[in-house]
């Protein structure tokens, strides 16, 4: 699908887009592969792992999603976009509000502009399980995110640009998961839990491009796309990482959840399940003549998709051997 194409990556210095860069590089041919990010030094050790010289299809584009005036150039000829760029650090947005506010929706709304007046083919954007019911201010601009992205395909047509949006949990070994804080807490002795019945949905950085990539390729426009992915409780994890290291109860920090959904009640009415993912369709008249002959099925009205009742857990082997190749 990526053969002779022009791929651009916001935010594409951060985890998701450097394993999404080396998956590209490996297993497709782009004519070139835009990163685009503001931080010049994070842009700068990219090209050291991923130099020019040996992939002459990179180009690394200094810019930020705030700037319209900056991706009208960004997005010259691209044939497809994936939108990763965001504030994501609960505590910073909570602090930083409008910040948050300023890079995850003013900044949804210039991608979707700038993709529509550029004809860009197709525009995939990256959510979060946060923004399915939220309580903390991440979750809630990438809430507004999404409905911005599935929204702008009610003013254009399929034959230009199509916009959808992929939503999934916890990265495994990502900046500022879990796993790399208590491999530094095991060093000092003590692990620090927030609430022993807490639980998460886990996916590694791998799948998490793997499916990305193949929601690019299928989409229609409009969709919210759902992968079927573990839980694991995270005194289990704790075990795991630490297990001679005792736990210190700290309480659940403010904006956090004790289980993540991904698929709320409210949204069950209009989702569809396949046999590894789930789809949040529109509340749009056209979408069934995009979408007609899926093969989805519809789920019972008491459905919702909680780490804390997902019936798939990951179990110790498992995690030990995603850690063992982080």
């Amino acid at each position: 699908m990526l053969n002779g194409k022009i791929v651009l990556i916001t935010g594409g210095t951060g985890s998701f887009g450097k394993k999404c860069t080396e998956i590209i590089l490996n297993r497709y041919k782009p004519k070139k592969l835009i990163i685009f990010s503001r931080d010049e030094l994070k842009q700068f050790e990219m090209s050291q792992q991923f130099p020019i010289t040996k992939y002459p299809s990179m180009r690394y584009f200094i810019g930020d999603v705030r700037d319209k005036e900056r991706m009208y150039r960004a997005f010259n000829d691209v044939d497809y976009v994936i939108h990763a760029a965001a504030l994501k650090q609960v505590p910073a947005a909570e602090y930083n509000p409008f910040e948050a506010v300023k890079t995850n929706i003013l900044g949804a709304q210039n991608v979707i502009n700038v993709a529509i007046d550029k004809g860009i083919k197709k525009v995939i954007a990256l959510s979060t399980d946060k923004a399915a019911n939220p309580i903390n201010l991440y979750g809630a601009t990438k809430l507004c995110s999404d409905k911005l992205f599935i929204a702008g395909n009610s003013y254009v047509s399929r034959d230009s640009t199509i916009l959808s949006v992929v939503r999934y949990g916890n990265v495994v070994g990502s900046r500022g998961s879990v796993i790399p804080f208590f491999l530094k807490c095991r060093e000092r002795g003590v692990l620090p839990i927030t609430d022993p019945r807490m639980t998460r949905f886990w996916i590694t950085l791998e799948q998490g491009v793997n499916f990305v990539l193949s929601c690019l390729e299928t989409m229609v426009g409009g969709e919210l796309f759902v992968p079927k992915i573990p839980s694991m409780n995270i005194m289990d994890l704790a075990k795991i990482i630490a297990p001679e290291c005792p736990t210190e109860i700290i309480g659940i920090r403010p904006g956090e959840k004790l289980h993540e959904v991904m698929i709320t009640k409210d949204d069950v009415r209009k989702t569809i399940e396949f046999d590894n993912h789930y789809v949040i369709q529109p509340d749009f008249s056209f979408w069934g003549r995009r979408f007609k002959n899926s093969g989805g099925k519809s789920l019972p009205d008491e459905f919702e998709y909680n780490s804390g009742t997902n019936p798939w857990k990951l179990t110790s082997a498992e995690m030990k051997e995603i850690i063992k190749h982080l």
